[in-house]
């Protein structure tokens, strides 16, 4: 019988760092919300810098510990962010189907993962806000979907309100993740990322100022 993988323990199989990326006010942080705690906010605090949770899923029989970071879309953080990408393993490029401008940067944030993260990320596109009135609607989901078909990656589109397509986005690049690790679990070394939690917890990193980047 084979041993188990190197980075297994005993209160989960493997450890998974998720990144989600993007303009501000996207949703990035409802997105999380939605998925780590099953609830959602119209008035969110601002993300400042780098927050993150950690759910725990069942996936093909195995237990995946998420930990998942949610960075701040703003220009000025963009250095401290930087810093996060190379240990990523998977990374969710978000945009907001009601705005073209965070949709147009997608570009700019897929240059920023091939300049700065490991070279066999996973990469999936969320168009956020789909529960919108298509009369505010900026990106048409065939256009989401071309963009996502030209680098060779999924694509979902998602409402952190509604709960529509989180729990799918979240779990798809889990399952590719696990798999690209389960292959290469007898040929290379273990590629679980430790990181040193804050004492203080998942809120510490936030602004007090509000912003509607979730709501409708």
């Amino acid at each position: 019988m084979a041993a188990p993988p190197a980075r297994a323990r005993a209160d989960y199989d493997y450890l998974i760092k998720l990144l989600l990326i993007g303009d501000s006010g996207v949703g990035k942080s409802c997105l999380l919300l939605r998925f780590s705690d099953g609830s959602f906010t119209t008035s969110f605090i601002t993300t400042i810098g780098i927050d993150f949770k950690i759910r725990t899923i069942e996936l093909d029989g195995k237990r995946i510990k998420l930990q998942i970071w949610d960075t701040a879309g703003q220009e000025r953080f963009r250095t401290i962010i930087t810093a996060y990408y190379r240990g990523a393993m998977g990374i969710l490029l978000v945009y907001d189907v009601t705005d073209e401008s965070s949709f147009n940067n997608i570009r700019n944030w897929i240059r920023n993962i091939e300049q700065h993260a490991s070279d066999n990320v996973n990469k999936i596109l969320v168009g956020n806000k789909a529960d919108m009135d298509e009369s505010k609607r900026a990106v048409p989901t065939s256009k989401g979907q071309a963009l996502a078909d030209e680098y060779g990656i999924k694509f979902f589109e998602t409402s952190a309100k509604t709960n529509l397509n989180v729990e799918e986005v979240f779990f798809s690049i889990a399952r590719d993740i696990k798999q690209r690790l389960a292959d290469t679990d007898s040929k290379s070394e273990p590629q679980t990322i430790k990181i040193n939690q804050p004492d203080q917890g998942a809120g510490a990193a936030q602004a007090a100022q509000k912003s509607a980047c979730c709501g409708s």
